[in-house]
């Protein structure tokens, strides 16, 4: 084999090229000077290219409330220009926003002005505010005017407005709010930042060589920060700008390299995460578990440990934690039409980013996404593997695992895109949405949810953009980086794990390039970067040293070039290094259970010529479970290109706008959609017709419920629009009724009341309703929330509900605003069947009802409507 140089090429790409030593993107440098030497003159290009023409809106409450999608007002900032013309709250722009010639330089102090008199007016008049889809904001939750914005330091991030001090506050005029603020804000980077030396000392821990000196600095790098995100307590710092432990952040840290490299610490963060015996949910929206139900990640955890350690003694202590949360996930979570488990995509937590902008939190926990089914079959997978192994009952793990196996690969692949869709949506009939997720499809390749051929096709078809695998793809308009629009170093480094397993070296050396490029000129792991630009500014918040992102380039070395599998019989290896990065690689100092090894491995491809144990050649590549002391392997590779060995890599691409149609009459009418050569009309979730037009009658009666899509070139179809309902037989229950009124002095409820249930109020209410016809029947409650924000905390309230004396699942109530209890909206709807004549309902408390904060439960329950959805 030819020696190699420095100078070799590993990647390249018009956008950049990854050299053994260094990375070149333009004018910007990042090289190796030794293994532990790094140097880059990286400069975001952010702030050089920053727009005059600032689009903004005004909020109320920290929501987007003003006017609808896509409906912006905007101010070009001219030369000496420090304050905006006022625009009125509502109001939209009058004439479409000019392209200036030049950019903006930095730092520009500016004023933003705005006439919010209407709002106030409403206030004094009618005690709420209407907004432009009809939703009232009551005078007694306002807290105040907020500033959104694409321009930095605006954000779009609704939720955040307050934190990142946008706060509109009166002026000499009581009907004109202001802000100013400083845009284009810049500060030079300093000097360290351009140089990092290893300082940690990392003796005790595995050290890696190889012939491309920018792997092994980077590996260096990732070394001294995974050891800076180690707390004095000895648990897993999420990244330099976030402490605390997150169940997901350090679960798929564990499972990609802390595992193993930390067996001690993983364990200790883990049972940070464990309340009531459970596992804990700690972030998602609205309230956490279950609109946001991915905390079984952590059982992939805990199981990795157990295979790396072989503790017996800690498979007694998460078994039974693992059990009950599955338990009452399957209570929870079970869609009993597709064996799949309903909440929000797994990490791709933060609502618009992922869902189209109509869909409430009750709606994202009635969705059925790709990547927490995965996690959801492989938890239950894993607890049957346990159960076996304690001598406890586990053939129904096993089948609930296949129900949610055969869920996935029966209403999730996309037969036309030869990848599997990103989740079903809608309300009582979904519709399935084709957008790529890259996590997800990585997972169903890596558990053995999709067979070889699918799996083999997934990684074929991906949509890989110049700066890695998008966490979506097509990104959705208007809505800024983070996960839209956005590429992440631990989902890279999962994908990179699936282009190894089939065998696809294109996509695997694409991958590998995608982790190096900005770790390399960062001098940082980063959470995540522009899809568009591969900056690390311009997302929606970041971090250096991210925990995932450090597991994620570890994992390179130790899962790809060594292919380490842990398995109860051993070590084993399935390494995979593309023609790029052969060579000769050590790995010294690795501790596996009671064993020191020291690792070589020479060569290119993914199949294996020889396997050496202290000389001598082995059957299987396989360390045994039970060596112990110092010992040397020896892994020779057949220096042959696998698989593919091109992969397109296409622009980075967004979908079309979400329609928004609504009824004129018989009418369905809708604004034409830029670039939409066709409307694809879906009735109650199976296409109906298809038309150029923006209007089309729909005659008839009875239950009928239309969505729309806007269909693009190239697979941009547009997000399904809101459901436009008509009803036929439409039943509604005022829950004052059944149970003793509430004397809270909240507003905007309907009829003579509304019922208050907490923990300990009305924990069970008993109802009955007649129906003319027996059939299938659409339930849902309005209700009001206001234990906290639309978008994190843990206060989601949740019932179970039976019909006629069997369980018909859950009853969500998500959060809807902090103190917003006069903010109503409907909770998720249930599918039931009811017979002719009286039917028995009733809403209780269960144990398995019981919501991350395992003390505040409440909701006020407003009205039970019941549709007849045979009845059209």
């Amino acid at each position: 084999m030819r020696s190699r140089k420095t100078s070799d090429v590993l990647y390249s790409h018009s956008a950049y090229t990854l050299y053994a030593d260094r990375v070149v993107q333009g004018d910007n440098l990042a090289r190796a000077l030794s293994p532990t030497h790094l140097t880059s003159n990286y400069r975001s290009p952010a702030s050089a290219t920053y727009s005059r023409l600032v689009y903004f809106n005004v909020s109320i409450n920290e929501k987007d409330n003003e006017m609808p999608a896509g409906v912006h007002h905007w101010v070009v900032v001219g030369e000496g220009q420090h304050e905006s013309p006022v625009v009125t709250f509502g109001e939209p722009p009058l004439e479409p926003a000019p392209v200036p010639a030049t950019y903006l330089p930095v730092n520009v102090p500016f004023t933003f002005r705005v006439d919010v008199s209407p709002v106030l007016r409403q206030f004094r008049e009618r005690g709420y505010y209407e907004a432009y889809d009809g939703h009232r904001i009551a005078a007694e939750d306002f807290k105040g005017f907020y500033l959104a914005g694409g321009s930095e330091p605006l954000t779009w991030d609704f939720v955040s407005l307050a934190e990142h001090g946008l706060q509109l506050m009166p002026s000499d005029d009581p009907g004109i709010y202001q802000l100013t603020v400083v845009l284009n804000p810049y500060q030079p980077v300093r000097a360290e930042d351009r140089d990092w030396h290893q300082r940690a000392q990392l003796s005790d821990r595995p050290t890696y060589r190889s012939d491309q000196p920018i792997v092994d600095a980077l590996f260096n790098l990732a070394r001294e920060e995974a050891r800076a995100n180690i707390e004095p307590d000895g648990t897993l710092r999420t990244g330099a700008e976030w402490g605390g432990v997150w169940t997901r952040d350090i679960s798929y840290s564990i499972l990609l390299a802390f595992g193993y490299l930390e067996p001690k610490v993983a364990k200790t963060s883990l049972r940070k995460k464990v309340r009531r015996g459970r596992i804990v949910q700690d972030t998602g929206s609205g309230g956490a578990w279950p609109v946001s139900s991915d905390r079984t990640t952590w059982v992939l955890a805990a199981w990795e440990i157990y295979r790396v350690t072989g503790e017996d003694e800690w498979l007694r202590e998460i078994f039974p934690i693992v059990r009950d949360t599955l338990e009452d996930d399957r209570k929870t979570l079970h869609d009993p039409a597709t064996g799949l488990y309903r909440g929000e995509s797994s990490f791709l937590d933060w609502r618009e980013q992922t869902y189209p902008k109509w869909m409430t939190n009750a709606d994202i926990y009635a969705s059925l996404n790709l990547g927490t089914n995965c996690v959801h079959y492989q938890a239950h997978r894993i607890l049957a593997q346990m159960a076996r192994l304690l001598d406890e009952p586990a053939q129904v793990y096993a089948d609930w695992a296949d129900e949610i196996h055969r869920g996935i690969n029966e209403h999730l692949w996309v037969p036309e895109r030869g990848y599997y869709g990103q989740y079903l949506y809608g309300r009582g009939d979904l519709l399935l949405s084709p957008r790529f997720e890259a996590l997800g499809e990585a997972l169903c390749v890596l558990f053995g949810v999709a067979p070889p051929e699918r799996a083999a096709s997934v990684v074929e078809h991906a949509p890989l953009t110049y700066y890695g695998v998008p966490c979506i793809f097509p990104q959705i308009p208007g809505i800024p980086p983070y996960h839209n629009n956005g590429i992440w170093p631990f989902v890279q480094a999962f994908w990179n794990l699936a282009a190894a397993r089939t065998g696809h070296e294109a996509a695997l050396n694409h991958g590998l390039a995608a982790i190096y490029r900005p770790a390399a000129l960062f001098l940082s792991n980063y959470e995540n970067m522009v899809a568009d630009t591969g900056d690390f500014r311009g997302t929606e918040i970041n971090s250096r040293r991210m925990l995932w992102s450090i597991a994620g380039n570890l994992a390179m070395v130790y899962r790809v070039f060594f292919g380490l599998q842990f398995a109860p019989e051993g070590l084993r290896f399935t390494p995979a290094v593309p023609q790029a990065y052969g060579g000769h690689k050590t790995l010294a100092n690795f501790r596996y259970r009671r064993a020191i090894l020291n690792l070589h491995l020479k060569g290119f491809g993914n199949r294996i010529a020889s396997f050496l144990l202290n000389g001598e050649l082995q059957a299987e590549p396989l360390v045994p479970a039970d060596l112990e002391g110092e010992h040397h392997v020896e892994i020779r590779l057949v220096d042959e290109p696998f698989g593919a060995t091109s992969h397109e890599v296409i622009p980075n691409a967004f979908s079309l706008p979400t329609p928004r149609p609504n009824f004129v009459g018989d009418t369905l009418r809708w604004m034409p959609v830029a670039g939409a050569q066709e409307y694809r009309i879906y009735r109650n979730g199976e296409p109906w017709k298809t038309t150029n037009k923006t209007q089309l009658p729909c005659t008839g009666e009875g239950y009928a419920a239309y969505q729309l899509v806007a269909c693009g070139d190239e697979g941009r179809d547009s997000f399904a629009s809101e459901p436009v309902v008509r009803a036929g037989a439409v039943v509604t229950i005022p829950m004052e009724a059944w149970a003793p009124p509430s004397e809270l002095p909240y507003t905007g409820f309907t009829g003579g009341g509304f019922v208050e249930v907490t923990t300990d109020r009305n924990r069970s209410i008993d109802l009955t309703v007649t129906v003319q016809e027996a059939g299938t029947y659409l339930l849902d409650v309005r209700y009001a929330n206001g234990s906290g924000p639309t978008n994190t905390d843990n206060k989601c309230a949740i019932r179970s509900l039976y019909v006629n004396d069997g369980y018909a699942g859950v009853l969500v109530f998500p959060q809807r605003g902090a103190d917003e209890w006069s903010d109503w909206g409907w909770s998720n709807t249930l599918t039931v069947q009811l017979h002719a004549g009286e039917n028995r309902l009733r809403i209780r408390f269960e144990e398995w009802n019981h919501n991350m904060d395992g003390e505040v439960n409440t909701a006020m329950l407003d009205v039970l409507r019941l549709v007849n959805h045979d009845d059209g």
